[in-house]
């Protein structure tokens, strides 16, 4: 793909303030980054506090501009802030779960803190969203199953996939 647009929105009250410093989103820009070595792609990041209307309005503006991917790091747990799979499934068209289900499962056998990740896929027009954990740990394992997919997933959307 030409000129890949992507999205990278971290969700944390402390980072959004300044507490401390987002590692989990210039981790995944890094991952990006590296996988699409050679081609040309527009990776921003965007730290915002856990609420629902500034992700609703993140996600609304960047499927407008036809943002090839969104990914979220942050909120997928199960803490009162946590919001992001929650947001992001009433926002879709379609759920993904095999590919959270896999990684769940996978470091779930090692880490059994895996399994309580509430992390989601989805497709909204013709934008993939994925939501992960906010810590660097869990942003490095989930980026190495996602990346796996995401080239056939662009496919799929654009009706060339089978």
């Amino acid at each position: 793909m030409d000129n890949l647009k992507i999205r990278i929105i971290t969700l944390s009250d402390s980072a959004s303030k300044g507490i401390y410093e987002d590692k989990s989103g210039p981790e995944i820009r890094e991952f990006l980054l590296k996988h699409y070595e050679g081609k040309s792609t527009d990776i921003s990041i965007n730290v915002i506090p856990d609420e629902k209307e500034d992700l609703l309005n993140l996600l609304k503006k960047y499927t407008d501009e036809e943002a090839e991917v969104i990914i979220t790091t942050g909120g997928t747990g199960i803490g009162p802030r946590d919001i992001t799979p929650d947001v992001v499934t009433g926002f879709a068209d379609k759920l993904i779960p095999g590919i959270m289900d896999h990684i769940r499962v996978k470091y779930g056998e090692n880490i059994p803190n895996a399994l309580l990740s509430r992390s989601v896929a989805a497709v909204k027009e013709n934008t993939l969203i994925y939501t992960l954990p906010g810590s660097v740990k869990a942003v490095r394992e989930y980026m190495v199953e996602i990346l796996k997919t995401m080239d056939h997933l662009f496919k799929m959307l654009k009706g060339e996939g089978h």
